[in-house]
């Protein structure tokens, strides 16, 4: 059985390459074009772990991961964004980030994270 992996990403291109990339290596793909979509779903309970873009319109990545936590969520998150700062990473660990990628990245890069979080 695929491993399931909720994808949280505004940018449709960006998404669909995601999504296309993860399925490709076997991953089970759900993608939510906002936080609060994912949030209505409750499908971040029963899924293995979330990517999710940082800078999204409504509930931003990172306040998805605190309210994931205080529901209890154990979610894994894997956090992505287009900028490049120092803070953002940190404050991203702070949360609970199992990694946290820049795009542009690398997809193996991504998958491999994603094998290694699904695993522990």
């Amino acid at each position: 059985m695929a491993e399931s992996v909720l994808l949280v990403e505004d940018d449709r291109a960006m998404g669909e390459a995601l999504r296309r990339l993860l399925r490709a290596a076997g991953f089970s793909v759900t993608r939510y074009a906002s936080a609060e979509a994912l949030l209505e779903s409750g499908a971040a309970r029963e899924s293995g772990c979330l990517v999710v873009d940082i800078n999204l319109p409504g509930i931003s990545g990172l306040e998805l991961r605190r309210r994931l936590t205080e529901s209890g969520s154990r979610a894994r998150v894997i956090f992505i964004t287009a900028y490049e700062d120092d803070n953002l990473r940190d404050a991203a660990f702070r949360t609970g980030a199992d990694a946290f990628f820049t795009k542009p990245f690398m997809g193996r890069d991504l998958i491999a994270a994603l094998r290694t979080v699904l695993q522990a």
